[in-house]
């Protein structure tokens, strides 16, 4: 059974198809298509999830949508899906359903508590269900204004960043900071261990436009007097208040129980997977990976399979280049690569780069899904470069100090320098550094000894997995530096024209494109 899933429509469309209760393809349509025009169908996304499996149109038994769909009348956009798949039925699922069938059935569990939180979805902003014999039975719900994502997003105006797209900086912000205003935050979101957030609205003024719209009394909570900007020094605390009011937030929502699937969101807040995991409150959690928006026509596309559906081993579910089609961007853009004729001769290249410090691009396979890259469209630098995280972000990336870059390492060595979890495949949760490496990734580190880490097993991704065992061969460290191959706020690159325009716009020094290697 080939079933489409569709989500994310109005901000994050992407298109996702599962095979007989597998998902063998996914694609967003920002990363495939370089733009979006929200509430319209991801066409493109389409074309490249089916020519990924080598489907047709024809083939597609069922198409699954995630609301919300789209600003014009749903007949109209359901009309140009049976154009399309002249021979699937229909399925709209709400929001938040989509979110939990994305985490709970990519998980592998048999039986789950599955709790999915964000924005507002489809006015509704939280759900937990209870997840059984492949079915998934809604407990409890919140809806919109009572938003811890919401809440989330005034804070991230409140320090000058911008909602709905910054709240990654408040959390990496939170890493610095003292948890100062605690009560003020708990007191906001209003839960007791007994109830879900119930946002206090004295804390808002619904006529004060921007910095995310705090009233009188909220400033009063920070010591600052009404409407007065957030001096530098504060910031940190601010954030860091937020972070731990909405870890316990989220703890008592949870509850407690056997295995616990997160989606939504909130759920790329690594710090709060972290606390969540530290809690003991569950045996095993897992975290949809692709966890917001887009992720939802992952979500879909499993609740409309046949069941029982395959767990999700990889997020390497887009489109891969051969080496033909590599050769003919380069010469299209008048390049000169070197051509690299073994895997090993790669390896040997990159390390040698990487060893006399210099920033790589490395773009190989398929493109992953979601917001992360893990080692198919990454930059690479080696932590053994003094100046690699100044190099990144000063000249490359062009961010903040406070976001610091993930370290990959293989599995066979994570725990010699690593505490980490299950999500640590994934870069979904903090992991600590052991206390005899941490002046070695002092760079990398979040607070005293946090750290954003990717394990890699040879399985989900045997090339970069031995670039890692092979670096760790050549300079007794199998560890890199690891950032997503994208620059200014741009998606992360899909194809090699992407590739190229990315690295002559950086400060990248080497790219490695499939067996293709270019330097400036």
């Amino acid at each position: 059974m080939n079933v489409i899933g569709l989500g994310g429509l109005l901000d994050d469309a992407a298109c996702a198809l599962a095979v007989d209760g597998e998902i063998v393809a996914a694609v967003e349509q920002k990363k495939i298509a370089r733009r979006t025009q929200p509430g319209t169908l991801p066409t493109e996304a389409i074309e490249a999830t089916l020519e990924i499996a080598k489907l047709s149109a024809a083939d597609v038994h069922c198409v699954a949508i995630s609301r919300p769909l789209s600003a014009s009348p749903d007949s109209l956009l359901s009309l140009r899906v049976k154009q399309i798949f002249p021979n699937a039925r229909l399925l709209i699922l709400d929001h938040q359903t989509a979110h939990a069938a994305s985490a709970f059935y990519a998980s592998g569990f048999s039986e789950a508590t599955v709790l999915t939180i964000d924005r507002a979805g489809d006015l509704r902003c939280s759900s937990r269900w209870t997840a059984k014999d492949g079915k998934l039975e809604l407990e409890r719900e919140s809806y919109f204004p009572d938003s811890i994502g919401d809440l989330y997003g005034r804070v991230t105006e409140l320090l000058g960043f911008t909602a709905r797209a910054d709240e990654h900086k408040v959390q990496w912000m939170s890493a610095s900071g003292e948890p100062r205003f605690l009560s003020l935050f708990t007191d906001i979101l209003g839960y007791t261990a007994d109830s879900w957030p119930a946002l206090n609205r004295e804390y808002f003024d619904r006529d004060r436009m921007g910095v995310g719209g705090f009233s009188a009394k909220f400033y009063a909570g920070l010591g600052l007097a009404d409407g007065a900007a957030t001096p530098a020094a504060l910031q940190p605390h601010i954030a860091t208040s937020l972070q731990r009011a909405i870890e316990q937030c989220v703890l008592a929502m949870a509850g407690k129980g056997t295995h616990l699937c997160l989606a939504g969101g909130v759920a790329f807040n690594a710090i709060l997977i972290q606390a969540l995991e530290a809690s003991n409150h569950f045996q095993a959690i897992y975290v949809q990976p692709a966890s917001g928006n887009a992720g939802t026509a992952i979500g879909a596309a499993y609740a409309a399979s046949v069941k029982p559906c395959q767990p999700m081993q990889s997020l390497a579910l887009g489109p891969a280049y051969s080496a033909e089609a590599v050769k003919e961007v380069l010469e299209n853009c008048k390049l000169s690569p070197k051509f690299l004729l073994t895997t090993d001769e790669l390896i040997q290249a990159a390390l040698t780069e990487l060893g006399e410090h210099r920033i790589i691009a490395w773009f190989q396979d398929r493109m992953e899904f979601g917001p992360r890259a893990l080692g198919n469209r990454s930059i690479l630098a080696s932590p053994l470069d003094p100046y690699a995280t100044e190099n990144l972000n000063s000249f490359i990336k062009r961010r903040e100090t406070f976001r610091k870059f993930a370290a990959s390492v293989p599995a066979e060595h994570a725990a010699t320098y690593f505490d980490w979890g299950p999500n640590a495949v994934n870069l979904s949760s903090i992991s600590t550094v052991k206390p005899e490496y941490r002046e070695r990734f002092a760079p990398a580190l979040l607070g005293e000894d946090g750290i954003r880490l990717q394990v890699v097993h040879k399985q989900d991704n045997p090339l970069f997995h031995r670039l890692l065992i092979a670096a760790g061969e050549r300079t007794g460290l199998p560890v890199l530096y690891n950032t997503s191959f994208n620059l200014f706020g741009d998606a992360l690159v899909c194809s090699p024209r992407d590739a190229v325009r990315s690295f002559y716009s950086s400060g990248i020094d080497v790219m490695f494109v499939g067996q293709f290697l270019l330097r400036k």
